[in-house]
């Protein structure tokens, strides 16, 4: 019954604009509206986030709480990790809107928001309040993702800013150099370039260890537009520097002719949703191959299924990232991948979902990435 109004409730918000149907629904988990996953996971779906540990591989990517408002909301909707951002050191108010599009037909969603955001200060305010109990919750995994604000003049030394605010209150940090919506953003991605960003984060990582902080994983999103040429270099370079995990993928630039909203297409901006889902996944696959699985990687765009989830992990994924098809699909998917994962494991004998991580990554890396 509960799960029928909360279905409800996502039909309405698809009528609004999309913008502030997204504000609404972060202001409802704020006020505690959502449902709630109170079932143990069961012990297949367990996976690690570095040196943490999950009691599943499921997370909702960068982007969804913008403002880190509701990391708790996240955990308890079943989610086993939170990532809050991305966020800048200065407030940042974005690309003029409209910049958010939905394309019902595709089940895809447009964005071109220019990472708008609070900035450090008052995301780190909430972090702290949630970690010393002013907040429900309080506990659990939840990372920051940080970036440069769009007219920095050292990007590097806004990362690593970020690394240093939020080091107390960050389960992990993503180093975001995947989006298409801050002009030269994804310069990073270049190797000369990661090196002088990673050298410089690893380094101020390395110092807070010094200090007897713990250790904080260090994952590096990247985009599903690499040239196939780039691809060793760049997972070269990341391997070098000891980077934790690498995310795989952001959205794309690309617009595929499978697109039913060809109209929609044509706005500037990431595409996402299951058209993007295709790329991302022989991406994942060439950066599998590529570090020869070395490396975990973080499976995202386009997961809106259990199959798709399941997809994604064969392909190299340990981890997993939701976001737009849960604007389709409910906050149910949620538990439906996780429901779809287990069965997978029993019809398969596997004692964790992790095993079946790569099994078809040679067949994915194979394939064109316009599919």
């Amino acid at each position: 019954m509960l799960n029928a109004l909360f279905d409800l409730g996502r039909q309405a918000l698809l009528n609004l604009d999309p913008e502030r149907a997204h504000e609404m629904t972060i202001a409802a988990l704020e006020r505690g509206v959502h449902p709630r996953d109170f079932q143990p996971d069961p012990p297949c779906l367990a996976a690690s986030l570095g040196p943490l540990r999950l009691s599943n591989p499921i997370g909702i990517a960068a982007g969804f709480d913008k403002d880190a408002r509701v990391p708790d909301a996240v955990l308890a909707m079943g989610c086993a990790f939170a990532e809050a951002g991305t966020l800048t050191p200065r407030p940042q108010a974005g690309n003029p809107r409209p910049r958010l599009f939905r394309l019902p037909a595709d089940k895809a969603v447009i964005n071109r928001f220019g990472f708008n955001n609070c900035g450090h200060a008052a995301a780190l305010e909430r972090l702290q309040a949630r970690r010393s109990g002013g907040l429900r919750g309080g506990g659990g995994v939840v990372g920051v993702n940080i970036v440069a604000n769009k007219d920095a003049t050292d990007r590097t030394a806004d990362y690593v800013q970020g690394l240093e605010t939020f080091y107390d209150v960050a389960s992990y940090f993503t180093v975001n150099i995947s989006s298409p919506n801050t002009p030269g953003l994804r310069d990073l991605q270049a190797p000369a370039a990661l090196d002088e960003l990673l050298g410089r984060v690893m380094a101020a990582r390395a110092a807070k260890m010094a200090e007897g902080r713990p250790t904080r994983p260090i994952v590096v999103k990247i985009a599903p537009d690499i040239a196939d040429a780039d691809v060793p270099a760049i997972a070269g370079r990341l391997e070098a520097h000891k980077v934790d995990l690498i995310a795989v993928s952001n959205t794309t630039l690309a617009r595929p002719a499978s697109l039913a909203d060809q109209t929609t297409a044509k706005e500037a901006g990431g595409l996402s949703g299951p058209p993007v889902f295709h790329r991302s996944t022989a991406m994942l696959a060439r950066v599998f191959v590529a570090t020869g699985g070395r490396i975990p990687l973080i499976g995202a765009g386009g997961i809106d299924s259990g199959a798709a989830a399941l997809a994604k992990i064969e392909a190299g994924a340990s981890l997993l990232q939701l976001y737009t098809g849960l604007v389709y699909e409910g906050s149910g998917l949620i538990g439906r991948i996780k429901a779809g994962l287990t069965e997978h494991c029993r019809l398969h004998g596997l004692k964790t979902i992790g095993e079946a991580t790569g099994r078809r990554a040679a067949e994915w890396a194979a394939k064109p990435l316009d599919g």
